[in-house]
């Protein structure tokens, strides 16, 4: 198989599902692929120019100052997700730490600017070019002739000859992800002098500007044994701004150095430490000062914001108290109940609300302690290169049937879903228009209009084209619903949840219908202590609220424990005891009616607002009462149906397996998954969500097939013609009767396609070469495997004085440029 696991360029965006993608790149599929003939006008892709055009690139934001502002000295931390498993980026396991690091290290012949273009990258390239078309491609390599080895070797063609020959697929004692584009090269030999390199390739190659970027040493690629474990955790030599100084697997830290001998602009920095900090302990870092850069998500994000207005509010510390965190949604009744409770004849109980207040104090007091430190930090934001795609399972089931794929996109709003993720950022909310280039590349167009754009209408009568029909969906007695996880064998799951209560999520299998969300809270959700979590209330002790008595006081006035209020009362609202002493029961009783007195006050005033409003208040008690989320009004468990019935085909309802990821860094897919299902809703298409672990999210369930709809991201590239075709290449049978899909998890692919793929990898004129990538991508739109919804925020938050480095979008970094503003006042970060 000529592109296997992935591809140049994926390995440096730093997307969580680029690992998981390189562990299952080569895994085969028994599903089918169901293709038919695609009935559409010419899909030519030649209105790209005017949409190139307009289509803007959101700038990148790295606090850009000119070498003279920044101090020379100092060490950066540097937040990555993991300690690198390899330092090989064309083995399977390489990750983005791995891109970062080799990217400070290694000559890259050509980076990537702001709109993700290629360019040459003079530190190691004099020129490089096509000197011969006919009869065969020639390009020309002339090398910067100050480049050298850290061992003091100059960079030259002994190190293109054995990189090829390590990535040709010809020997497979090389254990390589990737080797697209060093297959079509027939020899590599020295020009005229040492400085020149010449490479012939047996086929014509448009994309040869990615290849020999990075570029290693003979030493590690000269042999197999070297390729595959001499460059796992040091490299025997560098060639870069940076040198490879330490790493330290238990504090998780990679250490880089200035490289004394670097012939380019010196390094700023001293050294660059890479620190292991999971995303959830990324906000904790950076309050306590051991980071200074660190990509973080929106509630990340949203925090930061939040300190720097408190700080310029006077709130926190000896100031007035926060209005967010753990404890602020406290009520006055909730505080007085609890108080009662702490204070009150219930021995058991009032032991259990004391450490209950006590840890919620602690988080308080830690939350307070964290703004504070996260003041003064800087937001840098841009777009991410990589877009958020709707992928639609063509394998088998419903959407085996293009018409119903092209029901699902027409149905999908995809410029309020845009909004959704970008519009409370300020970020430009505009969908992508293209599943191969992003706004500002050369190659971008919006081919959609192949598809189509939200249209209710045009979606139902795909969907009655394809048989699927109001009346249809009737069973006979004793049938269940086909594809429904809420019946037979799992109603008693359904018994327990209800039975547990709704406590977030803590009980639920992962499956529900739609309109059986659970409620939000602010941010990522509760705040944490010591892994523990903090509501907006009363803390429960070891994280799980104890079992309630019988004949409590809230049970007689209307069956709703009061741990169910907001800011509840804690463990044991509800249980009955003999009171050891008059006086304090009869105050207990007190405070708990002045309590209520409150409460009933802030129900009353919240009943006078829904009237003004529209009734949102009411009706989310409502649908409360009846066991689902606000907007549910039928029994917990069960799917809500769409106007004019549930459509369904010879009996069997339409009903489409969604699947989410249910980690705490997936608030933002599954906000963008539930809006989905509830635009699928009104065209009559029901949708079953499944939340799974991340760490099984895309290895179980979207490289198996185990899906019908899921959200995933693929990142942008300036290579597509390379780098894309296996994420849309059509599915082809192997010998054993399975499918290889190669990255193509949408099973949905075409012969037409995969032509013009292979057409644009060889065709040599650029402009030729757009074209013909348009003219796919329209392909693309029409087959509706795959519907982009929008490109990924891209937010870092860095110390105020860290110079040229934060959000890059497209770029790649200077690391010889980043360093520390030259000190005028206020903090320095970690200078030294």
């Amino acid at each position: 198989m000529p592109h296997v696991g992935v591809q140049r360029g994926r390995a440096s965006r730093a997307i969580r599902i680029v690992a998981a993608i390189r562990t299952v790149a080569s895994l085969r599929s028994v599903a089918l692929l169901t293709s038919g003939v695609l009935a559409l006008p010419a899909l030519t892709g030649c209105s790209s120019d005017d949409d190139a055009a307009g289509a803007v690139a959101v700038p990148q934001d790295i606090g850009a100052a000119a070498r003279p502002e920044v101090a020379d000295g100092g060490t950066l931390r540097w937040a990555v997700d993991a300690m690198p498993q390899t330092l090989n980026v064309f083995q399977a396991d390489a990750d983005a730490a791995t891109a970062r690091i080799t990217g400070a290290v290694l000559p890259s012949l050509f980076t990537l600017d702001e709109r993700g273009r290629p360019e040459r990258n003079p530190d190691y390239l004099e020129r490089a070019e096509i000197v011969q078309r006919e009869p065969k491609q020639v390009v020309l390599y002339k090398l910067n002739q100050k480049a050298v080895w850290s061992d003091g070797r100059e960079v030259g063609a002994p190190d293109f000859v054995a990189q090829w020959r390590a990535l040709s697929g010809r020997d497979t004692a090389y254990w390589t992800a990737r080797n697209a584009g060093y297959e079509r090269i027939e020899k590599i030999e020295k020009g005229a002098n040492d400085l020149e390199v010449k490479v012939t390739f047996a086929k014509p190659y448009a994309d040869w500007r990615a290849l020999f970027s990075p570029l290693y040493p003979k030493d590690v690629t000269g042999t197999p044994d070297a390729f595959n474990d001499g460059a796992r955790t040091r490299l025997k030599a560098t060639a870069g701004p940076f040198l490879l100084k330490a790493s330290d697997r238990d504090k998780g830290t990679f250490t880089l150095a200035r490289n004394p001998r670097w012939w380019g602009r010196p390094s700023k920095l001293d050294e660059l430490v890479f620190r292991t900090v999971p995303r959830d302990k990324r906000v904790a870092a950076l309050a306590d000062g051991s980071l200074d850069v660190a990509e973080i998500d929106r509630s990340g994000a949203d925090r930061i914001t939040l300190a720097e207005r408190d700080k310029g509010a006077g709130r926190g510390n000896d100031g007035p108290e926060l209005t967010h965190g753990p404890g602020a949604a406290i009520t006055p009744a909730a505080a007085l109940r609890s108080w009662a409770i702490a204070h009150g004849s219930d021995e058991e109980r009032a032991e259990t609300e004391q450490r209950a207040r006590k840890q919620t104090r602690e988080a308080v007091e830690r939350y307070a302690e964290e703004q504070a430190g996260l003041a003064g930090l800087a937001i840098r934001k841009s777009l991410e290169p990589a877009y958020t795609q709707l992928a639609l399972n063509g394998g088998s089931g419903p959407l085996a049937d293009e018409r119903v794929r092209r029901a699902v996109a027409r149905a999908l709003d995809r410029q309020e879903l845009a909004e959704i993720v970008l519009k409370p950022l300020g970020l430009p909310a505009r969908p992508p228009g293209s599943h191969l280039a992003l706004a500002g590349q050369p190659a971008y167009a919006d081919n959609s209009d192949a598809l189509g754009g939200h249209d209710t209408h045009e979606a139902q009568a795909l969907l009655a084209d394809a048989g699927w029909t109001p009346g249809g969906a009737r069973q006979k007695p004793g049938t269940s619903k086909a594809g429904s996880k809420a019946s037979g064998a799992n109603a008693d799951d359904d018994a327990k949840r209800e039975s547990a209560g709704d406590a977030g999520g803590s009980n639920d299998d992962g499956t529900y219908i739609v309109g059986d969300d659970k409620g939000r809270r602010f941010g990522s959700g509760p705040y944490s202590l010591d892994g523990a979590k903090v509501g907006e209330g009363p803390y429960y002790v070891d994280g799980e609220k104890p079992r309630s008595g019988s004949g409590a006081r809230d049970d007689q006035e209307g069956g709703a424990a009061s741990d169910d209020r907001p800011g509840g009362s804690g463990p044991g609202a509800d249980t009955h005891v003999l009171a050891p002493a008059r006086a304090a029961a009869l105050q207990e009783i007190a405070l708990m009616r002045q309590a209520d007195a409150l409460e009933d006050a802030d129900h009353g005033h919240k009943d006078e607002a829904g009237k003004r409003g529209d009734g949102e208040d009411a009706r989310r008690t409502e649908a409360q009462r009846q066991g689902g989320a606000p907007g549910a009004y039928a029994p917990k468990g069960t799917a809500a149906p769409a106007a004019g019935g549930p459509l369904g085909k010879d009996g069997k309802p339409l009903t489409l397996r969604f699947v989410l990821p249910s980690g705490a860094g997936s608030e933002q897919l599954r906000a963008v998954g539930d809006r989905i299902a509830q635009m699928l809703k009104d065209v009559g298409i029901s949708t079953e969500i499944t939340k799974v672990a991340d760490d099984s999210y895309f290895k179980d369930h979207i490289a198996s097939g185990d899906f019908d709809l899921a959200l995933y991201s693929w990142p942008g590239t300036a290579y597509p013609a390379t780098d894309d075709r296996p994420v849309f290449a059509k599915p082809e049978p192997a010998s054993d009767g399975s499918l290889v899909v190669e990255q193509n998890y949408t099973r949905v692919g075409t012969d037409h396609i995969d032509q013009l793929f292979d057409q644009a990898a060889g065709e040599l004129d650029e402009d030729e070469a757009r074209d013909l990538v348009r003219k796919a991508d329209a392909r693309i739109w029409a087959a509706a495997g795959s519907i982009p919804l929008y490109q990924r925020p891209q937010l870092v938050a860095v110390k105020p004085n860290v110079a040229n480095a934060g959000a890059f979008g497209f770029a790649a970094p200077h690391f010889q440029d980043i360093g520390f503003k030259k000190a005028e006042s206020g903090p320095k970060g970690s200078k030294k």
